[in-house]
């Protein structure tokens, strides 16, 4: 039997004598679209950045069945994990192909030079960002900002890829097509831990979700069941939601 690709373990987080995140437990399985939602201040963003080493944290942190003692960001790339974190965080004067050579900076310094296939790889899943190769990051529409800050992640070739809020700040349309991509993702092997306010359309492309509030889970299972709980249903995804149930 495959390990889970991430598995937490009473996780808790604090910042000073207040806690953010309280003894989550939580299992991502290989091949799996996992999302956490919940609504603004639950502690979804930080339990990601605990999980990913840049936040300190209690409890456990387990990646395909190896515990991460120190779990820190170089531990956890190592371990085959990728964040694209809320705010993108590209480097805006640099070319869409240099942002991207980046992303696969960890693989060269470990002595693996397989960046030229990586990239090309990256364009056969976002064509758009061939097409923008040489243009600066910063001259990038909100949509494709959002698939270069996925394609540079991918470029570490990562088992897990954690997603922050991928949908924030896009048109409606444009988070159908990023969130149509992290489904082709599976594809390419890769598992993904989705945190998103946006309940509708986490729901709607995961398998399984977790319902965070005042940094505990408060609901777990099948995404599909969860989309019919009328507590979910009444709470984030709203009235219209509740009709065409």
């Amino acid at each position: 039997m495959r390990q889970p690709v991430l598995e937490l373990k009473r996780l808790s987080v604090c910042y000073g004598v207040v806690e953010a995140v309280h003894e989550v437990d939580l299992v991502v399985q290989p091949g799996e679209i996992v999302t956490v939602i919940g609504p603004n201040g639950a502690g979804k963003s930080t339990l990601l950045c605990a999980a990913m080493g840049l936040l300190p944290s209690r409890g456990e942190i387990w990646v395909e069945g190896k515990h991460i003692r120190c779990p820190t960001v170089h531990a956890l790339v190592e371990c085959g994990a990728g964040l694209v974190p809320e705010r993108r965080e590209l480097f805006g004067e640099m070319s869409v192909e240099d942002n991207l050579l980046l992303g696969g900076f960890s693989r060269w310094w470990s002595g693996t030079r397989d960046q030229i296939a990586c990239r090309e790889e990256v364009y056969a899943i976002f064509p758009r960002l061939l097409e923008r190769r040489t243009q600066r990051a910063s001259t990038l529409s909100g949509g494709e900002r959002q698939m270069l800050a996925v394609g540079r992640a991918l470029m570490a070739k990562p088992k897990l890829l954690m997603l922050d809020e991928p949908s924030l700040g896009l048109a409606p349309n444009i988070v159908r097509e990023v969130l149509q991509v992290v489904v082709r993702l599976r594809a390419h092997g890769v598992s993904i831990l989705l945190v998103e306010q946006n309940a509708r359309a986490a729901l709607a492309v995961a398998d399984r979700a977790y319902v965070l509030e005042m940094g505990k889970v408060v609901l777990t299972g099948k995404s599909s069941d969860l989309a019919s709980d009328p507590r979910i249903i009444e709470t984030y995804l709203g009235i219209g939601a509740r009709k065409v149930q």
